[in-house]
């Protein structure tokens, strides 16, 4: 809810739309200066019941809590065998501590430590119930409330604390507490290495027997090898096994042998070929080496050289000359014949040659074979038999390096299990019994009272401004009501110089220089400027219910447009309970008094009994004429909606400036809503000591649902707010008032 402070008496200030939705700091500082006094006494018997409460509780229910340390080494498990130590992370630190702390909190925990002596003894445990066990159930509840175990974020520190009704006991409980948490841990850890050393000789004596079956596997594999091949050595070195490089050069004598059988089959091809083709220019040159042809070459040069020399001496047909021509010819043949012989023989030779050599190669290549074949053989067994002595010789080396290791761990476990330090946790000392009280303390329950009081006095202010759902204040119209505030007029009691017995209707005829006669030509000056002149010249005023003030407003508008010398005319139209007649009984006609003018007024008019100059009656104001409402009608309502209602208001708006109807309570009759049709502009008077927001919403609902002109709302007998500053205007205005109050007198 949105609270504001109080207007000024001349008007409402101009708000924003967007600050009266929210609850500005301000506001809640209106809200809380408001309501000051409930909020003091809140406090301050909130203090009382906090320091009541202290005292009760020291004398009747006292705790006591009693604090022991215990000591948490890294988690790392430290090498015995080396002297330096490696650091462990700060965060993994903290959270051993952590762990430990919830190891203490454990119920397991909480079973143990009841069922000590020393915890059964004292007065803490045998007051929880007659049978043990049920004391052991709801000492193991209160023990996880009370009992803690607060790990230090920076420290190596665990602090055990117990809060309960003695000092003495609440020491006793720690101490045991940490005595047990320490030797558990200790016993703990110590059957944690003597299971680790068991099953470290368990492992050393598989480990042996498994060293000595790999040993033998590699002495067997050794004999067989050396009686199958005749060789020994499996050992893998730098130097290759004679085995092996018998094998290699078989290898490499065999593929020599196949390239050179291979060039021979190709020249016993090529040597077959050149038995049955022309000689080639070898044997050409192995024929001119032969003697006998050497020779039959030189007789056939010197039968050449004597043929020559006959020709020249003889003559080319001379005997002799043919004879040697003949016997030419035959060198010629003999050498023919003997260059066939020698082609033939050597080539046949040739390729018989060729042919034997192959021969032998391949029978030598078939012994090479052989030969490759026993010693692949041989070079088979000895790799499988290195891969079983290489595997036996792997198995053998890691028996004997995890020997190595276990009998290592052997003894740093002998070592750690005599280590003091093993179970990584120590008692720093005894807990010593409190001297001073835990709770109650006066730090707590002296402010905490007066906090709690001072809250619940801020709640209570701020629930009562919430449930208050009156229209109080200007931001309340503005918020709630969607209509223009056009004035705000304080409550009679408001205002010091005003007596007591004040006429209201008349206030600003009686009082012109008072606060609230200010507020009604403020009231006058802001309807003249929220519409042109001359469009609101008959106004009707109303309100949602009977008593919200209507009836002051409507004279003491109608008093201020008199007083810039308009002339007005009020009409009392509220046949249900009419009020202008005898709030106005001092007037009078033609100087003489009239008591029995009520008896014609507007209701004689709407039913045709008088005319409209009957009925309308002059006050001793000049330009305050009025028509009262006459004699109530069996059938108000209709004549209000009636056509002669109308005529009259147009008649009555040609021959006066305004026109001002007092109507009934809008949600009272519904004739109202008539009456607000015939109108230039309907006035709402919300009052705001009575009215309701769902009230005064329901109203313009109302009036808008039948299209009535609203030209605005009266926020009546508004009272000035602690946390506002109305009481301060009121000063300002009687001090800026005093020269014309002095005039005036």
């Amino acid at each position: 809810m949105t609270m504001n402070r109080m207007i000024p008496p001349g008007g409402p200030p101009r708000v924003p739309q967007a600050s009266a939705d929210t609850l500005t700091p301000r506001d809640i500082a209106v809200i809380l200066r408001r309501h000051i006094f409930l909020i003091v006494s809140l406090a301050i018997l909130g203090l009382a019941l906090g320091v009541g409460g202290y005292y009760a509780m020291a004398k009747y229910a006292p705790k006591y809590t009693a604090y022991a340390l215990i000591r948490v080494l890294p988690p790392m498990v430290q090498d015995p065998m080396q002297i330096s130590s490696g650091q462990v992370n700060k965060d993994i630190q903290y959270g051993n501590r952590v762990y430990m702390a919830n190891l203490i909190r454990q119920p397991n925990m909480f079973q143990s430590l009841l069922g000590r002596d020393k915890i059964q003894q004292t007065d803490w445990f045998k007051n929880f119930a007659d049978s043990k066990s049920e004391r052991l159930s709801k000492a193991s509840k209160v023990l996880k409330e009370d009992l803690g175990a607060s790990p230090n974020r920076d420290a190596e520190f665990i602090t055990v604390s117990m809060t309960c009704g003695s000092a003495e006991e609440s020491a006793v409980i720690v101490n045991e507490t940490v005595d047990l948490f320490v030797k558990s841990q200790q016993s703990g850890k110590r059957d944690e290495y003597s299971q680790k050393l068991n099953a470290y000789n368990d492992e050393l004596a598989r480990l042996q027997r498994e060293l000595n079956q790999a040993e033998d596997s590699l002495s067997r594999i050794q004999t067989a090898f050396l009686a199958e091949s005749g060789f020994a050595g499996l050992q893998e070195d730098q130097f290759q096994h004679t085995i092996t490089q018998k094998l290699n050069n078989l290898e490499i004598q065999e593929n020599d042998l196949k390239l050179q059988i291979t060039q021979i089959e190709s020249s016993v091809e090529s040597l077959k070929r050149q038995a049955t083709g022309p000689v080639t220019e070898q044997i050409e040159n192995i024929i001119e080496t032969d003697p006998i042809m050497t020779m039959l070459a030189q007789q056939l040069a010197l039968e050449e050289a004597n043929l020559s020399g006959r020709m020249t001496k003889f003559g080319e047909n001379h005997r002799v000359v043919q004879e040697i021509r003949q016997k030419i010819e035959e060198i010629k043949e003999r050498r023919r014949i003997r260059k066939t012989e020698i082609s033939e023989l050597t080539r046949q030779a040739n390729l018989q040659n060729a042919q034997d050599t192959l021969v032998a190669m391949m029978s030598r290549l078939e012994n090479l074979g052989k030969m490759r074949d026993e010693s692949a053989k041989k070079k088979e067994s000895l790799d499988l038999a290195r891969v079983q002595y290489e595997k036996q010789t792997k198995i053998r080396d890691e028996r004997r390096e995890r020997l190595d290791e276990t009998n290592a761990l052997i003894e740093k476990t002998k070592l750690l299990l005599e280590d003091p330090q093993a179970p990584k946790v120590q008692k720093l000392g005894d807990a010593q019994k409190p001297l001073e009280m835990s709770s109650p303390r006066k730090l707590v329950y002296f402010p905490g009272g007066l906090m709690l009081g001072m809250m619940l006095g801020v709640g209570l202010a701020f629930l009562i401004e919430l449930l208050n759902d009156l229209v109080r204040t200007p931001r309340d119209v503005i918020r709630h009501l969607n209509v223009p505030l056009l004035c705000v007029i304080p409550d009679v009691d408001e205002d010091h110089q005003l007596d007591d017995k004040a006429d209201l209707y008349n206030i600003v005829r009686n009082e012109p220089y008072s606060v609230l006669s200010e507020c009604y030509r403020r009231f006058r000056t802001n309807l003249k400027l929220s519409s042109p002149p001359d469009h609101v010249k008959t106004l009707l005023v109303t309100s949602p219910m009977a008593g919200d003030g209507k009836t002051s407003v409507a004279i003491n508008l109608a008093t201020t447009f008199v007083a810039e010398s308009k002339k007005v005319l009020v009409i009392d139209a509220n046949f249900w309970k009419p009020a202008i007649h005898s709030k106005l009984a001092s007037i009078n006609i033609n100087g003489e008094d009239n008591p029995a003018i009520a008896e014609a007024g507007l209701s004689t008019y709407l039913t045709g009994l008088s005319e409209s100059g009957e009925i309308v009656r002059k006050t001793d104001i000049d330009g305050f004429d009025v028509i009262d409402a006459g004699p109530l009608p069996s059938n108000p309502a209709e004549l209000l909606g009636s056509g002669r209602m109308d005529t009259l208001l147009s008649e009555m708006r040609g021959s006066y400036d305004y026109v001002i109807v007092d109507g009934p309570p809008v949600l009272l009759v519904s004739a109202v809503k008539m009456l607000a049709r015939q109108v230039d502009g309907t006035l709402l008077v919300f009052n705001a000591a009575k009215t309701k927001r769902g009230v005064a919403i329901r109203t313009i609902r109302e009036l808008r649902e039948v299209n009535a002109v609203l030209s605005g709302c009266v926020l009546f007998a508004a009272k000035a707010m602690k946390g506002g500053y109305f009481n301060e205007q009121f000063k300002s205005y009687r001090e800026y008032q005093k020269l014309q109050l002095a005039r005036s007198v």
